[in-house]
């Protein structure tokens, strides 16, 4: 029954994160005009890694709120190769990665329904620009230096909650820049699933090895160099 609630949780908030993430691009445009800073360089980016973070942060209370809930695979992945997760198994992640799919289809299908017009341009997700295999090794690595960064940045980075969430903010940021013209990218595997079911290419190889099993074994290969990085202490016996 726990792994069906967290399942259930999985979907709900990963349906949220995939509907919200074209309105980031949106609302950055719109920010930006209202206070004129449309010419300034990097005025764009500072607006959108302070969305990305509220958007986070937003994320993060809910999940709390759904029991431990997560949007994103890798995450989770990650957590549970480094020994973070007691509370995650092998089981419970092949029962929580379809839900996670699910709820990045239910995203992706409601927000391209519901999107005005002139805002279609920001619809579309993640999309492969070279070959597969670059592609795949892309993603992977974009993947990994996110998880690696998340992991060093929520447990060994500065006490403040609201200063860890910037610090992610900024690294997603930077690999979407630096990734645009590879794969997207998305270093979501639920997230790339919604929008190629939307766009009728979620049955073809290039789906799951590109956007599935490179960012799957990058995450699992973060969780074990931040294991290596940062080793747990062994505990002393003490003596009689």
């Amino acid at each position: 029954m726990g792994v069906i609630r967290s399942a259930i949780g999985d979907a709900v908030l990963t349906s949220m994160w995939v509907f919200s993430m074209p309105l980031l691009r949106i609302f950055t445009g719109i920010i930006a005009t209202y206070l004129g800073v449309q010419a300034i360089p990097l005025a764009d980016l500072f607006i959108t890694i302070n969305l990305v973070t509220l958007m986070v942060l937003g994320f993060s209370l809910v999940g709390t709120l759904f029991g431990g809930a997560s949007f994103n695979p890798t995450s989770t992945v990650s957590f549970y190769a480094a020994g973070l997760r007691p509370d995650s198994s092998l089981l419970s992640m092949a029962v929580r990665f379809p839900a996670q799919a699910a709820g990045g289809v239910a995203g992706a299908k409601t927000i391209s329904q519901v999107m005005p017009q002139k805002y279609k341009y920001a619809l579309g997700g993640p999309s492969l620009k070279v070959d597969m295999h670059t592609g795949a090794i892309a993603e992977g690595m974009l993947t990994f230096v996110l998880c690696l960064a998340l992991l060093v940045a929520m447990l060994k980075g500065p006490k403040n909650p609201l200063l860890k969430v910037w610090l992610v903010a900024v690294v997603t940021v930077g690999l979407v820049i630096n990734g645009a013209k590879y794969t997207g990218p998305s270093m979501n595997p639920a997230n790339a699933f919604g929008w190629a079911y939307v766009n009728n290419w979620y049955y073809t190889w290039e789906l799951y090895y590109v956007y599935w099993i490179c960012p799957l074994i990058a995450a699992v290969v973060a969780g074990w160099v931040y294991r290596l990085l940062f080793p747990k202490p062994v505990m002393k016996q003490k003596k009689a």
